[in-house]
């Protein structure tokens, strides 16, 4: 194996981040009673959403918009093409049901902000600089997965019975598209890159003692809810089959080497790249589970839940973003 891969693994396993989510997973497994208190973890990931919206939001600003409508294009055609790839491989191969199939691939088409954060301090500790607008592109795709979910279940479903769906027309659309807009995670995200596209490089310097000095150690202890977490489900693995659990690896790999080839060649840097590959590889475990409850409540919350958090988010985690930053290296250092 490369040794510059095999570096990038090293130092990526031996950051603070994943250490506490092995601790969370240790803690689990030998059944500590240590635990997060829900309101806390609720507090804990509004404040992730809300860093990183205010920041990339000044960074747009700084940018300007016109800077970088093509890579948000790129963005966006990910968030598309992957929910759909995602959704014919669990219908054809894995012969997942239609409502199944449907909300794991709008897990995957969607993204996650945690993976997305751990990915910014690794860079950061190896000092490669990204584009500060890269949270733009996370505001793009986390929507734009859970939508594209929904929609194959309801096209799905029309081909099935088509005169029963319909004469229901296209009132589904709308609280689809409300529900993934105005959920708690989009909507501070949303709000937070507004507020720092109006606030600028001022604002962040006023929020920096809170939302800058403190933003590790906040990750920190999120790291270590999200293990708690995918400790306890660690023994559902087992119960998916293998076929899931080799989704759950196999396809974030596929697609985070379609989001940075897309980075690259849409004139991204390394960093840029790497990020791009990072959130086209993960998949969301907050704002796609509360929709797709709601949305294809027949869905089986086992199947798309362990398959986010109990393998993809692991392995991306321990492995995958150091694998997504040497792709791009590879393909786009100079």
């Amino acid at each position: 194996m490369d040794q510059g891969l095999l570096a990038a693994i090293g130092h990526n396993l031996t950051a603070p981040m994943p250490l506490f989510f092995a601790l969370g997973i240790l803690a689990t497994l030998i059944r500590s009673d240590l635990k997060v208190p829900e309101a806390l973890y609720i507090g804990l990931t509004l404040y992730l959403l809300a860093a990183i919206g205010l920041r990339g939001g000044a960074e747009i600003r700084e940018v300007g918009i016109t800077t970088i409508w093509l890579p948000l294009l790129g963005c966006l055609m990910l968030g598309i093409l992957i929910p759909i790839g995602s959704y014919f491989i669990l219908r054809n191969l894995g012969k997942f049901s239609i409502h199944d199939a449907a909300a794991i691939a709008g897990h995957y088409g969607s993204v996650s902000a945690v993976t997305f954060a751990v990915a910014t301090q690794f860079l950061a500790s190896l000092h490669i600089p990204a584009e500060g607008y890269m949270s733009a592109f996370l505001a793009v795709l986390e929507p734009t997965g859970v939508v594209m979910g929904i929609l194959l279940a309801r096209l799905a479903l029309r081909a099935q019975a088509q005169a029963v769906v319909q004469s229901r027309g296209y009132a589904w659309l709308k609280p689809v598209f409300h529900e993934s807009i105005t959920g708690k995670g989009s909507m501070i995200l949303l709000g937070a890159l507004l507020i720092g596209y109006i606030s600028g490089s001022e604002g962040i310097v006023v929020t920096q003692p809170f939302f800058g000095d403190l933003f590790k150690g906040v990750l920190c202890l999120f790291m270590l809810e999200m293990g708690l977490v995918a400790g306890q489900r660690l023994a559902e693995v087992r119960k998916v089959g293998a076929f899931l659990v080799g989704f759950g690896i196999v396809v974030p790999i596929i697609d985070g080497l379609l989001g940075v080839m897309t980075g690259g060649l849409m004139g991204l840097s390394v960093g840029g790249a790497t990020m791009l590959g990072v959130m086209a590889a993960s998949s969301s475990y907050i704002a796609a589970p509360a929709a797709m409850r709601i949305s294809i409540p027949e869905a089986n919350p086992s199947f798309y839940l362990t398959a986010s958090l109990g393998i993809t988010f692991p392995f991306n985690i321990a492995l995958g973003i150091p694998l997504y930053f040497w792709l791009a290296r590879t393909f786009f250092g100079s």
